[in-house]
């Protein structure tokens, strides 16, 4: 009998030394391929962590969704299918408006002002994501969104009656704002969608126009800057409490360090792609556009109005310590 049990410790001790530690390594999905800047970024983060740990704990970054759709990435994180994640914040506006603030367009159209606008949001956003195990550790913005258009535009009246794609509700009313007819395209399927006339705008970053080669479609881009949205890492509550404190400080002051280059990088996509689209056969529009700015900026007072009304007393708090901000 003794032999029996000293055989059973023995083969439990090599379980224990033979068996990864859950806590030890996480899995990360993204939904972009590995040379997007978010997911450059991503990967430093999740390198500078192994090393500051000494291969103690790991992060395995799965890009491209290669593990996970991006839809289905936030549910993946709250129901503990994987230990942390990132994906587009505004993608969960159908479930909070406070979550789609920096896609109302037209209210922050610089870096600087969505700075501020993370800043008076992150703490309601982080009370929604607590309620659903969820805790956020650090966001980064893509390039502002520009407007892509198959005309010359001089003011927002030249927009009625053009087909625009809009993917979400707040493009949808953008779009009816101004007269737009708004119509729903996939990134896939921009090129043949306007060359066969079904869009004849959109609002998409520079870095989407690149990669797209929009300008084998569209023939003018007008920088405007309508929006800054973001991307949002986020682990999960239960995962997080597994980790020891000292480990918990590391991936902390990591992903302090991770937002701020990520936001940086940003900067860089912003301009490179920029200059990619200018040397194009694209026409490149990024002067003399306060006729169109002027209207534009209208509609999204108009639109920020609506999303405090909509958001209560919680979304006009956010949208007044904005505001005191700027």
């Amino acid at each position: 009998m003794q032999g029996v049990k000293t055989t059973i410790i023995s083969l439990l001790s090599v379980l224990l030394l033979t068996s990864p530690v859950w806590a030890a390594s996480w899995d990360m999905p993204t939904p972009y391929p590995d040379k997007t800047f978010h997911t450059v970024n991503i990967r430093q983060f999740a390198d500078d962590v192994a090393k500051a740990t000494n291969g103690k704990f790991t992060i395995q970054v799965h890009s491209a969704g290669s593990l996970f759709k991006h839809s289905e990435i936030k549910n993946a994180v709250r129901s503990g299918q994987v230990q942390i994640g990132e994906f587009f914040l505004s993608l969960l506006a159908n479930e909070n408006g406070i979550f789609g603030f920096d896609s109302v367009p037209f209210v922050a159209t610089s870096y600087a002002d969505a700075e501020k606008m993370w800043a008076a949001q992150k703490d309601a956003v982080a009370k929604l994501l607590d309620k659903q195990n969820m805790i956020p550790l650090f966001s980064v913005p893509w390039p502002p969104q520009a407007l892509y258009v198959n005309k010359e535009i001089n003011s927002v009246d030249d927009l009625r009656g053009i087909k625009f794609r809009a993917n979400n509700p707040l493009q949808h009313q953008l779009a009816s704002k101004l007269g737009m007819i708004p119509v729903q395209i996939e990134v896939p399927d921009l090129p043949q969608a306007f060359t066969t006339g079904r869009v004849e705008a959109m609002m998409t970053s520079p870095s989407t126009g690149v990669n797209s080669r929009s300008w084998d479609y569209v023939s003018n881009y007008y920088d405007v800057k309508a929006w800054v949205p973001k991307n949002i890492v986020v682990v999960n509550k239960r995962a997080w409490r597994k980790l020891d404190k000292a480990t918990q400080q590391i991936v902390l002051e990591q992903a302090a360090i991770a937002e701020k280059r990520g936001w940086e990088l940003s900067k860089e996509e912003n301009i490179s792609k920029v200059e990619e689209l200018k040397k194009s056969k694209m026409q490149v529009h990024t002067e003399g556009l306060e006729t169109i700015m002027s209207g534009l900026t209208k509609v999204g007072h108009e639109m920020a109005a609506e999303w405090k009304e909509q958001t209560g007393a919680e979304g006009a708090e956010i949208l007044k310590n904005y505001e005191s901000s700027k």
